[in-house]
Formats: structure tokens, C-alpha cells, sequence
């Protein structure tokens, strides 16, 4: 269910914030945990509360491309830049978006917006599981267009314990591969893999005739 909250006023025409006021609970982006490879480990109800808004999911996945103003996220999103300012509050709030710079411009200033990491990780102990990366990637799936690429499917293997333990690794360096340098080719598709132990019983053997 969407927050009821009312939006932030519009900064002033010409500037993306009036004032760059850090709240009080949020901690330098480099303070937040992280795994060897630099993702942002999430754990915390206050992280999941924020990716769990669909408006700012989708202003994560914008971000994902480069750092952003409230304006240009506003044009992107479609959206007004006091309910974008509200938006990114939260997420700033919650350590996953920072600002990044500040440049003088024509008639203020505008401000530079990233996320905290290049990528999110949840946490082994956190008290959402797959089913919240499967809700988020429901909401971004597109109806299907005539000609567009499009593949679901739910396919059951009988794996040892070796076997499974492989696949995961070979998985989870799949899902290492750097995000592309160059947005301006193609269009954004999702992929979403899920290994997990699957509710199959096993049938007894078969009487011999």
C-alpha cells in the first residue's frame, strides 16, 4: 500500500533543494555495510520500508544509469519535483541514495543525486526473503509488445547438494557482470533467477508388476 504522505513543496524554479540538510540519522554512504565486492548489504525495516514504495524502486532503477537531479528524475518519472524531493528524502534517510554534487547553474543550484553503492544485497538474517525480489520485479514487468523479447517459465531439477552449491556460485558470478557504460543502445529488460529448495514430494517406487 502506498505511503500516505504528503510530498515535500516544490523547491523554487531554477533549484533541485533549497537547503541540503542532512537528517539526523543518516550515516556517510561509506559507513554503511558492505560485501567484498562493495554492494550495499540491506537489513534494516527502514531499507525495505523505502525500495518497498513502487515509485521509489523505480527512482532506484533510474539511478542505476547515472546520478541524477530531483528535475531530471522528475522528467523521467513523470512526476512533480516537490513529490520527487519527498521521495528522495527517504531513500537518503535510509542509505541507499546520497548526495553526490552541487553545481551553480542559471537562476541556483542543482544537486546531484547516486545511490549509496552500484548494487544492493540483502542480507542473510534480514526478515524480507525472495519473495520481496520477486514482488519488485512484478511490478516492473511490462505488458509484452508484438516482436519484443519475453520468457517466464518455472522448470524443477533433482540436484544433489554439490550440485546445487554450483549452480548458486555459478549464479551468483552471473549476477556480477558490470552494469553497462553505454545506456543509449537497446532497452532495459529483467531478469529475475531464483535457485531455492522446491515443495516436490517424491513418489514412492513403483510396484513391480
Amino acid at each position: 500500500m502506498a505511503e500516505q504522505q504528503p510530498p515535500a513543496p516544490t523547491p523554487a524554479h531554477g533549484s533541485d533543494t533549497d537547503h541540503d540538510e542532512r537528517p539526523h540519522d543518516e550515516r556517510p554512504h561509506d559507513e554503511r555495510p558492505r560485501d567484498e565486492q562493495g554492494h550495499l548489504v540491506l537489513r534494516s525495516p527502514e531499507q525495505f520500508k523505502a525500495l518497498g514504495h513502487p515509485l521509489r524502486h523505480r527512482m532506484v532503477n533510474v539511478l542505476r544509469q547515472r546520478p541524477a537531479t530531483l528535475r531530471q528524475l522528475a522528467q523521467a518519472l513523470e512526476m512533480s519535483k516537490g513529490t520527487i524531493g519527498y521521495h528522495v528524502r527517504v531513500l537518503r534517510e535510509a542509505g541507499l541514495v546520497r548526495l553526490t554534487e552541487t553545481r551553480q547553474v542559471r537562476g541556483g543550484t542543482e544537486q546531484y543525486f547516486a545511490l549509496a553503492a552500484p548494487a544492493f544485497k540483502l542480507h542473510q538474517d534480514a526478515e524480507v526473503g525472495p519473495e520481496f525480489l520477486i514482488n519488485a520485479a512484478l511490478g516492473e514487468m511490462l505488458p509484452r509488445q508484438p516482436g519484443q523479447a519475453s520468457h517466464t517459465m518455472l522448470r524443477h531439477l533433482w540436484l544433489t547438494d554439490t550440485e546445487a552449491h554450483a549452480l548458486e556460485a555459478r549464479l551468483r558470478e552471473m549476477a556480477t557482470e558490470p552494469y553497462p557504460t553505454d545506456l543509449a543502445q537497446g532497452r532495459p529488460y529483467g531478469l529475475l533467477v531464483s535457485l531455492f529448495r522446491a515443495d516436490v514430494p517424491n513418489l514412492p517406487p513403483d510396484e513391480a508388476p
